[in-house]
């Protein structure tokens, strides 16, 4: 037996270690996943103004800051059962959307393809028989495809690849075995690698017409702090105390209609393409990397109507609805109750923290606690104590049991509720790729459902954004309820949960409020849940979602685990913080030990 260690795991959000335990075969018979980094957001939020709490959630993450902010808000809400406009609804909803188109179309041309897409081995492409590939796959689109443009990428390459700088390109596994792509392909998803840079600069900017800025945009309790102008600003006059240059007239709202029909043609010409493309390659990763086989989801995107008032969240009344699928079935959903103490749960048996009940303690997030107990080796050191205590991640449990989360969870509980549009572009997605339902319980399945969300959700905001249009033209301009603003108004003490599926999965904050001020707040963010370490329950082990999909994977090499990496991307890990580790002239420090 030995064992393989990746630390850090590159190309993802924060620091995560991968214990790899194989026989003699390569196979591995055991994994632990750690995160090897503390957050401490929970504690910091401790006595301080509920309303400030999204502005310090945001900073639990560098990538989907607005996620957090929204959850944090809706907790907060939910405590002091606060009603907000329906624009308000919408305008988060369409942030939200945004977050996720753009969130996984970086994850896949920046983090995750470079698994699939041998960068090096694009320099032998025919850039004609590229054009070729892209005019096969994507007959609608027509800009950047010539043999010239993809000669014109070929020589960037080139000149990259013959400077010897390869920057983040610098520790891919080039010319590993597993890679099964032909030049022309790997060229015009390098070609697309360069595209979805310049995009996703430009679809940020949504965020920045509605919260002033991107990242960390603004919210508020009681709705959004952004303003909507009857009057364009050419119209305005200065001294129209109602007007404001800081409100969104026409203009900003056709650059927000500018924004989600960039996003669409992105995904339509570029990404679906492109996806299922690499997927033909690659059918056997259908088969491989299944996890748990649990999906859980909160639930996300309110739907309101025209004429509704101001509203709390109806959980039934959300466009990814909200429940539970047990060993992949799907005839059954089960309910499910965030303020239920007996559904989640947070154990820190195999974590670096204390509960005050013992480590063994199960806690709901309200008795949610806190307190750091580092009880690893010493650095520096060779292995984790993966028999004990071996990370910084909790690990959550629904009824006792480990549960995935993510884009696959929100694909496959659209597909068991019966959404139209979700059961035809599954069912033709794997009908090309001549694949059952089944083959998306896996590493490449969950890939394919991040693509097929991102397209699900574009085309969803383009309906959202009509209905916000037309709420505006009624003289609808209310964004902000501010009812109870004032702590004053507040009851002495009230709890709430927040709910929101992040792109990444699950996201929920529960907050406890006592005399105005935060008494407890517990964030249980997605990778929590597919991160979190291993747990015993009744004298029964119960496998992360991480360490239960990496079990079976044979490694062609375990010098390059590019089998592990390939799993642990498909996830799209988030672990908290973005930290890389450098040395002194700037070289990213990675090590693959095999012991």
């Amino acid at each position: 037996m030995s064992t393989v260690v990746v630390d850090p795991v590159t190309r993802i959000e924060g620091h995560l270690r991968i214990e790899a335990e194989t026989d003699s075969e390569g196979v591995i018979t055991r994994a632990s996943s750690a995160g090897t980094m503390l957050r401490g957001i929970e504690i910091i939020l401790k006595d301080r103004d509920p309303r400030d709490a999204w502005a310090f959630t945001q900073r639990i993450c560098g990538v989907c800051t607005s996620s957090h902010a929204i959850t944090s808000v809706r907790a907060i809400e939910d405590a002091l059962q606060y009603k907000i406009p329906v624009n308000a609804h919408i305008i988060r909803n369409l942030i939200d959307g945004a977050q996720f188109v753009h969130d996984h179309v970086v994850h896949f041309y920046h983090l995750h393809a470079l698994d699939w897409v041998d960068v090096v081995s694009a320099l032998s492409a025919d850039p004609a028989v590229t054009a070729g590939v892209q005019k096969c796959i994507s007959p609608s689109r027509q800009e950047n495809n010539t043999p010239a443009y993809f000669a014109a990428v070929k020589l960037k390459l080139k000149t990259f690849v013959e400077s010897g700088q390869l920057g983040i390109f610098k520790n891919g596994y080039w010319g590993h075995p597993e890679y099964k792509l032909p030049p022309e392909l790997n060229l015009l998803a390098f070609a697309h690698y360069l595209e979805a840079l310049a995009w996703q600069r430009s679809v940020a900017r949504l965020h920045a017409v509605f919260g002033g800025k991107n990242p960390h945009p603004s919210f508020a309790v009681g709705g959004m702090p952004c303003a909507f102008s009857a009057n364009d600003k050419k119209d305005a006059p200065d001294s129209d105390e109602k007007y404001s240059d800081t409100r969104l007239d026409s203009e900003g709202l056709a650059l927000v209609g500018e924004v989600i029909q960039q996003m669409r043609n992105f995904v339509d010409q570029v990404y679906v393409p492109d996806t299922l493309a690499i997927a033909g390659y690659y059918k056997d990763w259908f088969a491989k990397g299944e996890g748990v086989g649990n999906f859980l989801t909160y639930g996300d995107f309110p739907l309101t109507k025209p004429g509704d008032a101001d509203s709390l969240i109806d959980p039934k009344k959300l466009f990814i609805p909200r429940g539970v699928i047990l060993n992949r079935d799907l005839s059954v959903v089960h309910e499910l109750d965030m303020n239920d103490p007996q559904q989640v749960q947070e154990l820190v048996s195999s974590s670096w923290y204390d509960y005050s009940a013992g480590k063994n303690a199960s806690l709901h997030p309200y008795d949610g606690e806190t307190t750091p107990n580092y009880s690893g080796p010493q650095p520096p050191y060779q292995h984790l104590d993966v028999d004990n205590s071996y990370s910084w991640v909790k690990s959550p449990r629904w009824r006792g049991k480990a549960m995935e989360v993510g884009p696959l969870s929100h694909v496959l509980m659209l597909y068991a509720k019966g959404h139209a549009g979700t059961k035809e572009l599954v069912d033709k997605s794997l009908t090309d790729l001549k694949l059952p339902l089944t083959a998306l319980y896996s590493t490449m399945g969950r890939t394919a459902a991040r693509t097929l969300e991102a397209k699900i959700l574009a085309d969803e905001m383009d309906g959202w954004f009509k209905q916000l249009k037309d709420n505006i033209a009624e003289g609808d301009l209310r964004t902000h309820n501010d009812q109870y603003f004032d702590p004053s108004s507040w009851p002495k003490q009230a709890s709430g949960a927040g709910f929101l599926e992040a792109p990444r999965g699950a996201l929920g904050h529960w907050v406890v409020i006592n005399d105005g001020k935060i008494a407890n707040y517990q964030a249980v963010v997605p990778t929590t849940w597919n991160a979190g370490p291993r747990t015993f329950i009744d004298n029964t082990e119960v496998q992360g979602p991480y360490e239960a999909a990496l079990k079976g994977h044979k490694l062609h090499n375990a010098d390059q685990p590019l089998e592990i990496l390939r799993t642990i991307h498909s996830f799209d890990p988030c672990m908290g913080c973005a930290v890389h580790v450098m040395d002194e002239d700037g070289k990213e420090l990675i090590q693959v030990k095999v012991l």
